[in-house]
């Protein structure tokens, strides 16, 4: 009796799984891809009186050597303001530092720890109260210096936390720890980059930017920087992932917390790797007015204009980065969609493609498969702007040259096949979705990535 042989592709495919070879950098390796060095700042300008410091805990156990415990903190207090997770389960750290930025009204604030290798989300009452410990034990450090006094208005930290979900952090082990993260704060290059590091899970690189500014009132010098952390389980309704910046301009809590809300439209709350909203997003961003200068105490003037749009630009640069790092991602997309009646209509249209799996797959194949784009464009909820008989789609190449027409008001184009697959090769592209020219004049922007096999590699394996 004959015994029939098993396909070709099969073998193929099961020989492939046993052989395959990760190419990214998976959690605890440490190494940062040579396609992603580009992104890691080697030098920086850093705002007068914050500085940055990390510790090693092991709150991973598999994490035997780098650094998981990030401080950031004033040398004064200053002002803080945040944007958090809108997820029903929200993480002990989210209910915490938001209660803490209620109780002192946004003012008197000095530090941000963050903890990676555990998100402590959906922990329960341990949970807070161990949420509740980081931030203490981190404000009892502070006591030590002349600007530490108790103030009666409670803890002055944010506490946030990011990694597996549903464990207990090992809170022993990072209360102890957090000292020689106080002892080692230090205001250089390689002390941010040292703390934008212990604040990764799964990414491959650390996300650190900063950059000066000048106000329209002042002659001063300002300074912002910010870090993030992210690669998975993107997907915005307030802001995304972890997120903090730090500037030495004098802002007041209320323009602060308005700055904060209006970047962050525009920026983290633009952007999605899988369609996943975090328990735990949270960004944050201290103001302490060390560099000098009239302080802004309104939502309105061109100061606040002038950081507004400051703000935003440096918070888009660094959300950016976070979809440049997607799990298993080749590609950075961006997808912009115009002549929409409401920003609102293009940001759910452009919101809606990004995070199509059918879309992401087409584009990880090189797949010029505008009809994938088309039918996310038509299933976005609550959008009045689409008119299927005056939408047009098209690639837009980054090398400069004109864009590649695929839909013209709703009548399919001869697609030269050959120039997609070109355009389709490169790291970057923008999808361009234009809605009916009698709809509106507003426009919303958006980036995503690709999805790849190695994205189910990562997340199959993600807890081990």
């Amino acid at each position: 009796m004959s015994i029939a042989r098993p396909n070709a592709r099969i073998l193929s495919r099961f020989n492939l799984s046993k052989t395959q070879l990760r190419t990214y950098a998976a959690p605890g390796e440490g190494t940062i891809p040579p396609s992603k060095k580009r992104y890691v700042p080697t030098s920086g300008t850093y705002p007068l009186g914050f500085k940055a410091g990390s510790a090693h805990v092991g709150v991973k156990p598999s994490n035997t050597r780098f650094d998981d415990l990030c401080l950031i903190a004033s040398d004064t207090p200053c002002s803080g303001a945040a944007v958090f997770t809108t997820n029903k389960f929200q993480a002990a750290p989210v209910t915490v530092s938001r209660e803490m930025l209620r109780k002192r009204r946004g003012s008197g604030i000095r530090a941000v720890v963050v903890n990676s290798g555990c998100a402590n989300a959906v922990t329960g009452k341990g949970g807070i109260e161990d949420a509740v410990l980081m931030g203490e034990e981190t404000d009892r450090a502070f006591l030590q210096d002349s600007n530490g006094e108790d103030d009666g208005e409670g803890s002055r930290t944010f506490v946030m936390s990011t990694g597996v979900i549903g464990q207990r952090l090992p809170i022993q082990k990072i209360t102890s720890k957090i000292p020689t993260a106080y002892y080692s704060l230090g205001g250089t290059h390689d002390h941010w980059l040292a703390a934008a590091r212990a604040i990764c899970t799964t990414d491959t690189f650390p996300k650190l930017l900063s950059r000066t500014f000048t106000l329209p009132s002042s002659s001063e010098e300002y300074h912002l920087v910010g870090m993030t952390k992210g690669a998975g389980m993107i997907h915005p309704n307030m802001a995304t992932l972890l997120g903090i910046m730090c500037t030495d301009a004098p802002i007041d809590p209320t323009p602060l917390q308005g700055m904060l809300s209006s970047a962050i439209t525009k920026s983290f709350n633009s952007i999605s790797i899988d369609g996943d909203t975090s328990t735990n997003d949270t960004v944050a961003i201290l103001a302490n007015g060390a560099a000098g200068g009239k302080p802004i105490s309104s939502t309105s003037g061109e100061d606040y204009e002038k950081m507004v749009e400051t703000l935003t630009e440096f918070a888009q640069d660094l959300a950016k980065l976070v979809v440049r790092d997607g799990e298993g991602a080749t590609k950075f997309v961006t997808i912009r969609v115009t002549n929409a009646k409401t920003y609102k209509d293009a940001h759910r249209v452009a919101s809606t493609i990004a995070r199509s799996p059918l879309v992401k797959t087409a584009l990880y194949g090189k797949d010029a498969n505008w009809g994938r784009i088309l039918c996310a464009t038509g299933y976005a909820e609550g959008v009045d702007s689409v008119v299927p008989e005056e939408t047009s789609v098209s690639f837009v190449p980054t090398d400069g040259s004109e864009e590649l027409k695929l839909l013209v008001k709703g009548e399919p184009e001869q697609v030269d096949e050959e120039r997609a697959a070109k355009i389709l090769e490169a790291e970057d592209l923008e999808i361009l979705v234009r809605l009916s020219e009698g709809s509106g004049n507003q426009e919303a922007v958006y980036w995503t990535c690709d999805f790849s096999h190695e994205y189910v590699t990562i997340n199959g394996d993600y807890r081990t």
